[in-house]
Formats: structure tokens, sequence, C-alpha cells
């Protein structure tokens, strides 16, 4: 089977198999996420993978280089969810983000998007440069927040989901315009789940 060949059209435009597999792949991960399944992980290797192809072709270039980090920083993520920990011998648990954590968090992604942006602007030929950079710069600050199991990652994405579902319409990818609507409702379905797993943080050097 030719993944890039139309499965069906949806709303007039057509859906790939590529885009059918990478969307299934997305759902499952984010369904182990919820549950701190570390098996999450390696599904977001594979669809990361996907979608970079199916974004590449759609010239979010953007989004398409993401899915590269996504793919690479899942094998960190991975890590941390099977060996990582806080300090002081505990492992990785739920935990909020401290004051200078929020801070950075902030800091990090209003400078990540107008440099993304400029980049995509000057170097890729994207006719949404702006929002293409928005929902990227984003990612990569919630996978990090992900990996180290804070539970901002969901308030992030719920971000990132919401004006990807924009993007998506106007690029006509319709199915992954469905995916990221149910993202939406499955980040919150997350910061539901990580609240009553949530472990205080002792001090703010954590």
């Amino acid at each position: 089977m030719d993944l890039f060949s139309n499965a069906f059209s949806l709303w007039g435009s057509p859906t790939t198999w590529l885009e059918i597999v990478a969307f299934i792949l997305a759902l499952a991960m984010v369904g182990f996420n919820i549950r701190e399944l570390h098996w999450g992980w390696p599904l977001a290797i594979i669809s990361s993978l996907l979608y970079f192809a199916l974004f590449w072709q759609s010239k979010l270039y953007g989004d398409a280089s993401l899915q590269i980090f996504f793919a690479l920083i899942a094998l960190w993520g991975w890590w941390q969810w099977l060996r990582g920990g806080r300090g002081g011998g505990a492992g990785l648990h739920v935990a909020r983000l401290t004051r200078s954590g929020l801070f950075w968090t902030i800091s990090v992604s209003a400078l990540l998007w107008p440099v993304t942006g400029y980049f995509l602007k000057r170097y890729t030929d994207t006719d949404v440069p702006w929002w293409d950079a928005f929902p990227t710069a984003l990612s990569v600050v919630g996978q990090f927040l992900l990996g180290r199991k804070y539970i901002e990652n969901w308030l992030m994405w719920i971000v990132v989901n919401v004006v990807s579902v924009a993007l998506f319409a106007y690029k006509g990818l319709w199915l992954t315009v469905i995916l990221y609507t149910l993202f939406i409702a499955l980040s919150v379905v997350g910061w539901r789940a990580w609240q009553r797993r949530l472990v205080p943080l002792r001090s703010d050097s954590h």
C-alpha cells in the first residue's frame, strides 16, 4: 500500500493513508501519556516521522521540522520516564512548575516564536510563516515539560492545538483538524488526570 495514495476525500480535500496511520498512532500516544505509560514515547517517534512527511508535503516546514525534533526528544522523554528523577533519589513524578520555572517557560516561548517565524519567512516558501512558527515554538517547550512530567505541559498543548486546528483547516488537512480538535479535549482530560497525581515540589530549586 502506498501511504501517499488517497484513501478518501474529506470536505473536498484528499486524505492519504499516511494521514490516517499517523492519526491513529498519535491518538494512542496521547492516551498513553495521560496514563503516564512510557509506551507513548515510541509511538511518538513513529507518528512524528509520518507527520514530518505529511507536513512537508503541505509546505508546513515549521511543523514538519518540529516532528523531527519530536522524534529525537521522544528518545530523551522515554529515558526520563523510565530512569529520570527529581533529585534526592526520588523518581520522576507529576509536579507543578515553580515560579522560576514558569518564568523561564514563558520567556523561552516568547523568544522562540519570532525567531522561528523569521527563519521560516526568510528561508522557506511557506505562506504562513508566523502561524506555522507559533505552534512550532510552543510545542518545543511543551515537549520538554511533558518529558519532565510537569502538569503545565497540558495547558501548553491546549494553546498549541487550538492554533493548529485553524492552521491545518487553512491547509485542508481535515483529518488532522479532527485529530487536533480531539487533542484539545484530551489535553483537558490529561490536565485533570495529572492533577489527581500531582506531587508538590518542596523548593524552587528543582
